[in-house]
């Protein structure tokens, strides 16, 4: 795709979800391990949970399970017993489920002050424009590509709402590379440790332990992971 209509149209499934995911606040208890989310970047439903990641300041390891995937997809098939996106493990209470509304009141009664933000408790309007969103995007991360496995997951900085590290998300997720997903929306509280690491505030920042690798700009990161683990 050109470059500019791919930002273009990225930005607008950000529009369409009308500021959410934008920004993140510390306001509850912190887990002391990474959640972890098993779920496909095209998913509207996946879309919420991750939305509510970014605003609860949540740092979660991410499982992509495009469609044809075959690395993860038969994980959540055998823990919960159907392949349904999203479903979120989270190894600090044994807590496992399927349904994004079930997961975004449960992350909000458990690391927020127990309200579900406005823009993901709209019911049928906020998956509505969810699903929106996902259509500027006609299978952008939605299905898997031939890949190698990384022996160790990547790590991503990134906030939910941004056009270009979607963009990065998808190539991740078509990959099945699976990461840490470091959220620093506006307001994180992990803004400024991020700053100090990488040198200026800036997302997507790509960080891969397998080669030494460490990048900013959603265009390089996604050359770098053709090049490196397209198959």
């Amino acid at each position: 795709m050109n470059r500019t209509l791919d930002v273009a149209t990225s930005l607008f499934a950000s529009i369409a979800r009308m500021g959410a995911g934008v920004s993140g606040r510390a306001a509850g208890p912190r887990p002391e391990k990474p959640l972890e989310l098993y779920e496909f970047e095209a998913c509207p439903f996946c879309r919420k949970a991750r939305e509510a990641l970014t605003t609860f300041d949540l740092d979660a390891m991410i499982y992509p399970c495009p469609k044809g995937g075959t690395r993860y997809r038969e994980e959540v098939r055998r823990r919960g017993g159907k392949a349904l996106f999203p479903y979120l493990v989270d190894p600090n209470t044994g807590t496992e489920m399927y349904e994004s509304d079930d997961i975004i009141r449960y992350l909000a009664e458990r690391y927020g002050q127990g309200k579900v933000p406005a823009l993901l408790a709209l019911g049928p309007i906020t998956t509505a424009s969810s699903a929106a969103a996902s259509l500027w995007r006609p299978l952008r991360g939605a299905m898997h590509r031939a890949s190698k496995a990384p022996e160790k997951p990547l790590e991503l900085y990134s906030f939910e709402a941004s056009p270009y590290c979607r963009i990065v998300r998808e190539a991740l997720c078509e990959l099945e590379i699976p990461y840490l997903l470091h959220n620093v929306g506006k307001g994180s509280a992990k803004r400024e440790a991020f700053t100090a690491l990488s040198g200026k505030m800036m997302v997507p920042y790509l960080v891969d332990p397998n080669t030494g690798r460490s990048m900013f700009e959603s265009a390089d990161i996604v050359a770098y992971l053709n090049e490196t683990y397209a198959a």
